[in-house]
This record gives structure tokens, C-alpha cells and sequence, in this order.
């Protein structure tokens, strides 16, 4: 018999980790906010919570995911814009920046939770393939992230979008060499030694004097890639969205300071424009604008897999 306090302490003791806090007796739980006040909101005015509801509300009132894909990007127009927003904290502690962010976007940040949530019905699935466009097969890990748009991000995510730039640009359409050290880049940005092979490629694009000639090849939901150019070298320096404007002109839809904004891709040019007069006026060495990467929303699109998540070494 004197076994039995102790069998009886052991219980209280195991109960004691999972025992939860009852609301006190006849407290009624709170009721879920209703839809109609969620959608007099901004998505980056949302908690984690609404957003997922907004999600599954956005997914069953419009069907059509290119539609889709606009009407979410513009429920964010107003989103403040801040660089160097996410990273893999907690999965990872090399920096201290979290994996999702509703308040705030950078461009590539904004492209990739749109897609995200026009693809989700949930805020579970959103978040899942969050991480599905973000990594190299849904892996997590700063060196799985797809950092270089052109050799990445649009290659890992070619189950999603298909470069079409040199379909637009015609035959003597101008390309530009890109060569990869992710070895270094990871190493020297994110202290991680990781063993991998320089890479080279050949990209090309559309001259930003040829937009207005193609844009209404353009579709709404494509994805698009600005690309600069400074001392020779190019680069896609900026993302964002073809979208529709109501006459069915060509909208940019992107996250660049201060907010989240839509303009036509003269507007965008020309702002361009007069950034790069100031540069020289004040002999400065800045970027300039060579044109445009458009990655066409594929049809049929087939999610793959979340890749099995490796145990980390040591």
C-alpha cells in the first residue's frame, strides 16, 4: 500500500505539464471577428489569424487565380516597405529575423506571400507554401533560400512561373552573364560554409525602351524582374506583379520605399528616369535601368512536394 502515494504523485506531477487554464465557469469564448470588418482591413493591418480567414474568403469568392493573385497583392497597397525583412529565426539563429511578416514587405517578400496566399485556402496552407516558393524544395535553411532571383528563384519556381523574355524580346533581344559563387556569398553574408560550385548562366531580358511594344502580351499575375545595370555588370535589382488597370492597361504591382504602390511601367521607367539624372548631377555612381524579365504565370499548375526536412549537422 505505501506505494500508492507515490503512483498518485507521479500523476499529479504528469498532469501537472500539459494541465491548461479553463475560462472561468458560464464565460462564453469570444466570438470570431466577423468577415465583413476583416475585409475593411489591409492585409498588413491583419493578425496571423484574420489573414487566414481573409485567405479562405478570398480563395471561394474568386476562382480565377490570376484574379486572385491581383485582388490579394492590392489588398496590401499601403504596406510599408523595409529591407532585409525575414530570414529563418527560429529554425535557424544566424540572425534574429523571423519567417513571415505581415506588417512589413521588401519586393521579393511581397511577390512571395501573394502567391502564397492566392494558392492557399488556409493560414496553414499559406504558410506552407511560403516556404515551398521560398526554398529549394521547401527546405529550410539559409542555404537552401533562393537568393539570386534569375539563378534561384526563378528557376527552383519554374512549377510556377516561366521566363518568357526572350520569346518578347525577338531573336536580337540583348542577354547579360550572370556567375554564381554561393559558396562566398554564403560565407562572407551569413558565416555558413557550405560546398557549392560556382555557377554560370546567360539571361535575357526586354530593353525598357520595348515594354510599351509587348505589354499587351503581358498577363495578369506574371511575374516580373527589373533589371539594372551598373559598370557593365546586370542584375534583377527588383521584383514584382503584372496586374490590370481598368481599362485593361499593364499595371506593376511591387513593394519598393516607402509602400507597397501600383503604377504603369512608364511611371515606374520614368521615376527611374529622373533617379538616374540626380545620380549624375550629383556624380554619383548609381545603378541604371536596362529593362525587364517577365516570368508568365504557368496555367496548369502543379504544387510540388515539400522536400523531407534534413536533420541539421552538427
Amino acid at each position: 500500500m505505501r506505494f500508492i502515494p507515490l503512483l498518485l504523485a507521479a500523476a499529479t506531477l504528469g498532469g501537472c505539464a500539459s494541465q491548461t487554464t479553463s475560462p472561468p465557469a458560464g464565460t462564453a469564448p469570444a466570438a470570431p471577428v466577423a468577415i465583413d470588418t476583416i475585409l475593411q482591413k489591409q492585409i498588413y493591418q491583419m493578425t496571423p489569424v484574420e489573414a487566414g480567414r481573409y485567405v479562405a474568403w478570398v480563395h471561394a469568392a474568386e476562382p480565377d487565380l490570376r484574379h486572385r493573385i491581383a485582388a490579394i497583392g492590392r489588398k496590401n497597397l499601403g504596406q510599408p516597405y523595409l529591407l532585409n525583412l525575414l530570414g529563418e529565426f527560429p529554425f535557424e539563429v544566424h540572425d534574429d529575423l523571423p519567417m513571415f511578416s505581415l506588417e512589413r514587405s521588401d519586393c521579393v517578400v511581397f511577390a512571395e506571400h501573394t502567391y502564397a496566399m492566392a494558392l492557399s485556402r488556409s493560414w496553414e496552407e499559406f504558410f506552407w507554401m511560403l516556404q515551398r516558393i521560398r526554398y529549394r524544395d521547401g527546405v529550410i535553411g539559409v542555404a537552401t533560400r533562393n537568393h539570386y532571383t534569375e539563378m534561384d528563384w526563378n528557376v527552383a519556381n519554374n512549377w510556377l512561373v516561366t521566363d518568357i523574355s526572350a520569346e518578347l524580346a525577338g531573336a536580337n533581344g540583348p542577354s547579360y552573364g550572370m556567375r554564381v559563387d554561393r559558396a562566398r556569398f554564403l560565407r562572407t553574408r551569413h558565416n555558413t560554409e557550405r560546398d557549392i560550385p560556382v555557377e554560370t548562366s546567360r539571361q535575357s531580358y526586354v530593353p525598357k525602351e520595348q515594354v510599351a511594344a509587348i505589354a499587351a502580351q503581358l498577363r495578369e499575375g506574371d511575374f516580373v524582374n527589373v533589371i539594372s545595370t551598373r559598370d557593365g555588370e546586370h542584375w534583377a535589382s527588383h521584383v514584382g506583379l503584372v496586374v490590370l488597370g481598368a481599362n485593361g492597361e499593364r499595371h506593376f504591382l511591387h513593394s519598393q520605399e516607402p509602400k507597397v504602390r501600383e503604377e504603369s511601367f512608364d511611371s515606374f521607367i520614368a521615376r527611374a528616369a529622373e533617379r538616374e539624372a540626380r545620380n549624375a548631377r550629383e556624380g554619383k555612381n548609381g545603378q541604371r535601368l536596362a529593362g525587364f524579365k517577365f516570368l508568365r504565370l504557368n496555367d496548369n499548375i502543379v504544387v510540388p512536394p515539400m522536400a523531407p526536412q534534413p536533420r541539421p549537422g552538427a
